[in-house]
């Protein structure tokens, strides 16, 4: 084969073509034999795995963090309720010192101590003793009246929660009966038709 001038070596055009179809064909060869012995590989070092392994094990795990979430559950509780024990007792322990300073500045001092209220001022006085009698009668009941509708709430929620775990039993009884239908039904036509089976 002729040299051209600038010392490249002149390769025919055909030539190029058969050489790089052989190129190709080598590589795609070499790709070829590599996937097959890769496949290989692979079926031989894979394990068989039950189906139902997987969902046992998912059921395990699931089960662990719900188990593990209800035993906090009571020293949320307790420490909830310490909590708000302890803000009823420093409210409680504030309004009672308040009024034993105020009562003892009040008892202290003989003008406060001796007080006496005009005839005419009486029933003014007696009105706003009685008002705050009603006031705070008023805001009793209203409290009572709210925790009673908190508490029905509450009790309304649970039973939702109860019959929402009966709706879920009910569901996963019939997609149970319907998983052994279909298994039933499908074992059956594998007998009946043992050859076309593959098909599906």
């Amino acid at each position: 084969m002729p040299v051209t001038g600038h010392g490249w070596l002149y390769i025919p055009y055909d030539t190029n073509l058969y050489i790089s179809g052989k190129l190709n064909e080598g590589i795609r060869m070499s790709s070829e034999s590599k996937k097959s012995k890769d496949s290989t590989t692979t079926s031989a070092n894979a394990t068989t795995i039950n189906a139902s392994q997987i969902v046992d094990a998912a059921n395990e795990n699931v089960t662990k963090l719900v188990n593990e979430s209800s035993k906090v559950q009571p020293q949320y509780a307790q420490a909830i309720s310490n909590l708000q024990q302890e803000y009823i007792d420093a409210l409680r322990n504030a309004i009672q010192r308040t009024f034993s300073v105020q009562k003892q500045l009040v008892t202290s001092n003989s003008n406060f101590n001796n007080l006496v209220v005009p005839d005419a001022a009486a029933p003014y006085v007696q009105g706003l003793v009685k008002q705050s009698d009603e006031l705070t009668n008023n805001f009793i009941s209203v409290a009572d009246i709210n925790n009673q509708l908190t508490i029905n709430a509450l009790n309304v929620l649970r039973e939702n929660v109860k019959n929402f775990s009966r709706t879920v039993e009910a569901a996963t009884e019939y997609n149970s009966n319907l998983a052994r239908s279909w298994a039933s039904s499908y074992s059956s036509f594998q007998q009946q038709f043992p050859n076309d089976s593959r098909k599906f």
